[in-house]
């Protein structure tokens, strides 16, 4: 199942590599030579990363690609652009996958299929002071295959596929021909209405809102009730101590 070709936003430029050492990297290097935003997708990546510098295995199969765009606002509000991709992304799984799987959103930047990790979200910008002259958006998602269990962090969701989980391959290119017309329309009302209909989506595909879950910041970990986004994106946790808006930190259930 694929977009017809007539789907994809003219707005939009999307350039596929043989091989690359990370999309993002790649992003950032033909950045200002760009005219419009651009997915840059390869079938095979050598470098690729994720948040924290932590590393994203990449094999060849799998979806590797990024989004660079000249994002409005300032760096707090280009940042939201995580929630318009996850959203983006889940339409676009779920227009594949159909009713074979059921996809949900974790705070703050991953999709999960059937409770697992099947995709992650990285964003990073390039600027200097408090201007961000480009944002690039990468996307990893296990289409074919999964880092083995032990590959995470104790306490981490376990990594899934959408082969190992539904029993259907699709190739990087049917989903990036369902994810770039996704992302435009949820950018196109972002920039229209702002944060607020994309916070209210968001919720209603959220992992375990309402329930108890932990989140650890570089110094604390707390523990509370997930109550819902902040305006600015950030988790808000009904805790014990009273409620805790939080801004950047790993969730575990």
């Amino acid at each position: 199942m694929s977009a017809d070709a007539a789907d994809w936003p003219d707005t939009y430029a999307r350039h596929v590599l043989a091989e690359v050492d990370s999309t993002n990297s790649e992003a950032a290097r033909l950045a200002p030579g760009l005219t419009r935003p651009t997915w840059i997708m390869a079938r095979h990546q050598t470098g690729g990363r994720g948040r924290r510098g932590r590393a994203w295995v990449s094999p060849e199969g799998n979806f590797f690609a990024s989004l660079v765009m000249r994002p409005t606002g300032d760096p707090a509000q280009a940042a939201l652009r995580s929630f318009v991709a996850a959203l983006a992304l889940d339409d676009a799984l779920g227009a594949l996958v159909g009713p074979a799987g059921r996809f949900t959103l974790k705070w703050p930047n991953d999709v999960l299929l059937n409770g697992g990790k099947v995709a992650g979200i990285l964003l990073e910008s390039i600027g200097q002071g408090p201007k961000v002259n480009h944002l690039v958006i990468g996307i990893g998602v296990n289409l074919i295959a999964a880092p083995p269990a032990d590959a995470v962090e104790p306490g981490a969701l376990t990594p899934v596929s959408v082969l190992g989980e539904t029993g259907l391959r699709f190739t990087p290119d049917e989903l990036l021909d369902q994810l770039g017309p996704a992302f435009a329309r949820w950018e196109d009302q972002f920039t229209a209405y702002g944060f607020a209909p994309i916070r209210t989506a968001w919720l209603g595909r959220a992992a375990r809102l309402g329930q108890t879950i932990r989140a650890r910041t570089m110094a604390e970990t707390f523990e509370g009730r997930f109550e819902g986004l902040a305006e600015d994106g950030a988790l808000v946790l009904g805790t014990d101590q009273g409620r805790r808006t939080i801004s950047a930190a790993d969730i575990f259930f």
